[in-house]
């Protein structure tokens, strides 16, 4: 029965494309922010969830890094380069973010609900899916 559960579980969310997959901007310290097509990146399905950003200071100006990554490297080096995100000279500023493209320009509106919404059932899939194999261990 438990295998039955699991599996369904894993068709729906296979077959209403919810593979965990989102783009990201990727670039290594260019002098403009790189928000073009041009580097657009698809993320490592299921692995990383994130967009990352940095934001160097430096004695010739400023310079960015963008990429995609897992959530828990992303938010242990945001967290870790706080107290250096000053905007003045050596400053080095990170930030995570796990919708769409979000290292990209600031967005002049926010994202639909639906988008939100279809997000938060996204993760529920996986998570429920986790908890469900682990109790079949």
């Amino acid at each position: 029965m438990r295998l039955l559960t699991v599996s369904t579980l894993l068709l729906v969310c296979a077959s209403s494309g919810l593979a965990l997959q989102i783009q990201c901007f990727q670039c290594e310290e260019m002098t403009h922010d790189c928000s073009s097509p041009d580097f657009i990146v698809n993320c490592t399905v299921n692995v990383q969830d994130m967009c990352q950003k940095e934001v160097l200071v430096k004695d010739d100006g400023v310079y960015y890094r963008k990429s995609c990554a897992s959530s828990g490297a992303c938010l242990i080096a945001s967290s870790g380069y706080q107290q250096f995100c000053t905007g003045k000279l050596h400053s080095v500023c990170i930030t995570c973010c796990n919708t769409p493209l979000c290292n990209g320009p600031r967005q002049k509106k926010r994202a639909p609900a639906s988008a939100a919404a279809g997000l938060a059932w996204r993760q529920a899939c996986l998570q429920a899916a986790c908890v469900l194999l682990l109790l079949l261990r």
